[in-house]
């Protein structure tokens, strides 16, 4: 499995910005389709945004389309997560995850990291 460690979180105003970052180690990135997820307190866990290994396709929950960009580096072994017009239902543990399977199959993400707060205040 692939080391996942997530950073960039924070406390952020509404209507700001955050990036997320994502590093792998262990094995590299390119072999695997990368997703964020996110739960805030009290809430079951929801996807995100997902990118496919080469980066070339993405895919986003309705709730973050148009505000949030999913990006990769598979140089750097890194996956990005750019926040935008950030709203304090936002709030929650931002989580990054791997598969080697499709990267659009949310419930087949075997790999994740520790995940990182993000709190946006109102």
């Amino acid at each position: 499995q692939v080391q996942l460690v997530e950073s960039g979180g924070g406390l952020v105003q509404a209507g700001g910005s955050l990036r997320l970052s994502c590093a792998a180690s262990g094995r590299t990135l390119s072999r695997y389709g990368m997703a964020w997820f996110r739960q805030a307190p009290w809430k079951e866990r929801e996807f995100v945004a997902a990118i496919r290994w080469s980066g070339a396709s993405t895919y986003y929950a309705d709730s973050v389309k148009g505000r949030f960009t999913i990006s990769r580096d598979n140089d750097k072994n890194t996956v990005y997560l750019q926040m935008n017009s950030l709203k304090p239902e936002d709030t929650a543990v931002y989580y990054c995850a791997a598969t080697g399977g499709n990267y659009l199959r949310t419930n087949d993400y075997e790999s994740w990291g520790q995940g990182t707060q993000v709190t946006v205040s109102s």
